[in-house]
């Protein structure tokens, strides 16, 4: 019992005011050697548990050791916000350029157009390797190659870009051919002419079709001829993608016109259709009255509807009275979208 009191008065080696005043150090003291050897475990864990609960250092050490969460959170609120972006940019560029490396489609995406907005010379090669990379998703690929052929001709020493792409247009692996293809057109890019105009027979169609794109870009009327020759003879894809690329050559607006009512009577309802689409944004509705009222016959359906639709939208009380008889007609029409077009254009008549 006296020795009880004793560990519980203030200077017993035991007491808890003892361990809390002289902490580890004067339970070592106050034992013998063999007691040490019997306490040193005791001693140890308390001094780790201590470290732990008391440590802040080590937990935000902890905290901080996945950086690319951290970067990928930061990318994110530069891509929301470009005021900060800017505010930020020294820093800003290299961390996002890092997280583009990991992030997901969206962000990537997101990251590429601010990057190639305000960092074109930072971002442009790595927007090549993540082109190039055949372990990257190919949407992103596509992705990259899209954002090169934007900011192509903003660089200033465009030249090491285009090398590198008419390397890649002659890629075995068609994927790179592809994207190769589509980046390097860009409007003035002369240099990318015979590449891409060689790929219009490339064996793969998704290639063809991508030069077409590309050669578009361009915009230099002396491939024109060459892509009317190959809106003859090409397969329907690639006419296809050719007449919905022949409005970019806008100094020969009057015979890309002329084209688009050519291909109104072509046998193959795709073109037919692809032509009037192409036909909206060049023409006025008013003027062509004649030729809607053949539209408004046609067999098929989507032709009547998206030539209803731009009666009832654009043609006006005139026009929309001299073919009356053809839009009554479609009221019994067996396709309920032609249906409900033709109400509404009688609706506006």
């Amino acid at each position: 019992m006296e020795s009880s009191r004793r560990r519980d008065s203030a200077d017993h080696p035991l007491s808890p005011l003892a361990r809390d005043r002289r902490g580890v150090r004067a339970l070592n003291a106050a034992f013998s050697f063999d007691c040490q050897c019997c306490c040193r475990v005791a001693c140890e864990t308390y001094r780790f548990t201590n470290y732990v609960r008391t440590s802040p250092v080590k937990n935000n050490r902890v905290i901080a050791l996945d950086p690319k969460e951290r970067a990928l959170e930061k990318a994110k609120k530069y891509a929301e916000s470009i005021d900060l972006f800017l505010e930020e940019e020294e820093q800003a560029v290299p961390l996002m350029l890092k997280a583009l490396k990991h992030a997901g489609r969206e962000l990537k995406r997101e990251i590429m157009i601010v990057l190639g907005s305000f960092a074109k010379e930072k971002v442009v090669w790595p927007l090549v390797d993540m082109m190039t990379d055949t372990s990257e998703n190919e949407e992103v690929r596509h992705d990259a190659s899209i954002q090169l052929s934007v900011i192509g001709p903003f660089l200033k020493d465009p030249q090491p870009l285009i090398e590198r792409l008419l390397k890649e247009v002659e890629s075995a692996d068609a994927e790179r051919r592809l994207n190769a293809r589509f980046a390097i057109g860009w409007e003035g890019n002369v240099q990318a002419a015979l590449p891409l105009i060689e790929r219009l027979y490339d064996s793969d169609s998704r290639v063809q079709e991508t030069a077409v794109n590309a050669l578009c870009n361009l915009r230099d009327d002396k491939i024109l001829k060459l892509l009317l020759d190959r809106l003859e003879h090409g397969s329907l894809e690639q006419k296809r993608v050719i007449l919905f690329n022949l409005w970019r050559f806008s100094s020969r607006e009057k015979e890309v016109t002329e084209i688009y009512f050519k291909y109104l009577e072509h046998e193959n309802p795709e073109l037919r259709f692809d032509a009037l689409v192409c036909l909206g944004p060049m023409t006025q509705v008013r003027q062509h009255g004649e030729t809607y009222r053949k539209c408004l016959k046609d067999n098929d359906e989507r032709v009547r509807e998206l030539a209803l639709k731009r009666l009832a939208e654009e043609g006006g009380a005139a026009v929309l009275q001299s073919l009356r008889a053809e839009i009554e007609t479609l009221v019994n029409d067996p396709d309920m979208k032609v249906k409900r077009a033709a109400l509404e254009a009688l609706r506006k008549s």
